[in-house]
């Protein structure tokens, strides 16, 4: 599908962010993903959708979450990575020098969803600032707008836009001020996936995985959860990916010894001690 890569508003041509093509599919906690999307449903022409929050540990699919449910409802979807630096201008419009000495105008992920009717991710917005939140702050209420000081403009909401957040539970994060906390609603908590879910999930995002990788993987992240760990399904991708290009390069004997050699450099020789083999 051919997409409209400008748009004028008051006179000045934004550019516009590319949507996401693909990414990973959401595997079972068909829960979750109906409170998402209630969440973003509108019961009268009057309602407006919520902005919900997606909070969890890092590596439980709280983004993968999101896209489901963005293509469920047939939506573009576009991310915006937020960090401790990120600032105003990067959430909207940044300016940019064009060849000629001119100035181009580049509309953020975000405000790209929004002119154009898609959803948009804001990933890990506990990281970002007061600054950069007070931006967004008449995006999150009824007015469905931001103001880009930079482009002095006014953009506002298409009616399909939907917005989400994903907030991780760690140390390495901001405080979000109330003001904004109560128009990120609702709060959606995403757990560790089940013994079988995490199994289907692995074996989604590994293609051509053998069975036996498969079955020390799922054992590894369930001691891992009876220890309370913070080891996720992530990792059990990332280790189940490494043992699998092991085994192709010949690099191990057998699946116990590249499974043992993907765990010590997924985690360090320390930290992957107690879930070794014993004769490793």
């Amino acid at each position: 599908m051919s997409l409209n890569r400008t748009i004028e508003i008051d006179g000045v041509v934004l550019h516009l962010a590319n949507p996401l093509r693909d990414g990973p599919e959401w595997v079972g906690q068909r829960e979750v993903l109906l409170q998402l999307l209630a969440g973003w449903s509108c019961f009268s022409e009057r309602d407006l959708p919520l902005n919900p929050r997606l909070l969890g540990k890092p590596g439980v699919g709280k983004t993968t979450l999101a896209c489901a449910a963005a293509r469920e409802l047939g939506l573009d979807i576009h991310i915006v990575q937020a960090t401790m630096d990120t600032r105003p201008e990067d959430l909207l419009v940044t300016p940019v020098l064009e060849p000629g000495g001119g100035i181009r105008y580049m509309a953020s992920p975000l405000v790209t969803a929004m002119v154009r009717g898609g959803a948009c991710i804001l990933d890990e917005g506990n990281r970002m600032s007061e600054r950069s939140w007070a931006s967004l702050a008449p995006l999150l209420d009824h007015r469905r707008s931001v103001d880009s000081v930079v482009a002095g403009i006014t953009v506002h909401a298409h009616r399909d836009f939907r917005f989400v957040t994903t907030m991780n539970e760690d140390a390495s994060t901001y405080e979000v001020p109330e003001y904004i906390h109560s128009r990120l609603m609702p709060r959606i908590v995403i757990d560790f996936p089940d013994e079988e879910e995490e199994r289907e999930i692995i074996a989604a995002q590994v293609p051509d995985l053998e069975t036996e990788v498969l079955e020390y993987v799922a054992l590894f992240l369930r001691a891992a959860h009876v220890a309370d760990l913070r080891y996720t399904v992530r990792d059990g991708i990332n280790i189940a990916r490494y043992a699998m290009k092991v085994l192709a390069r010949g690099e191990a004997p057998g699946v116990s010894e590249a499974f043992d050699s993907a765990l010590v450099l997924a985690l360090g020789a320390e930290e992957a001690a107690p879930f070794r083999f014993p004769d490793s």
